[in-house]
């Protein structure tokens, strides 16, 4: 299951504000999601941002991906690891595809050595 950290729109028409939510990817934009992690409101001045940076974390720990418009939110309210996060699985994901493609040949077995005395 592939999981996101994404923006749910809430609110009133011309008004929205967004819960930060964890979802599955294939749930729709404003359906079910697993858990809210904070909340944005881009209409107030300055904009409110607030993310529970713990439960940010662990998320992205367990593989969860945040979206392009959430990956700034989490800068603001101090998570920095999505850039670092991506990094490393990206480098897991290299190392992986190189394993696949280069198998390991099996070693052969020893031919038993004769006797000859």
């Amino acid at each position: 299951m592939a999981v996101k950290i994404r923006l749910r729109r809430m609110g009133m028409k011309k008004a929205p504000y967004y819960r930060v939510v964890v979802a599955d990817s294939r749930s729709p934009r404003d359906g079910r999601f697993i858990e809210s992690i904070g909340i944005y409101h881009p209409t107030e001045e300055p904009s409110r941002v607030e993310i529970d940076a713990d439960k940010a974390r662990d998320w992205i720990a367990k593989g969860a991906q945040p979206t392009e418009a959430v990956i700034p939110l989490l800068a603001i309210a101090g998570v920095n690891e999505p850039a670092e996060a991506r990094k490393v699985a990206k480098a897991r994901r290299a190392e992986v595809a190189k394993a696949k493609a280069n198998p390991k040949p099996k070693s052969k077995p020893k031919a038993k050595a004769s006797a000859s005395s």
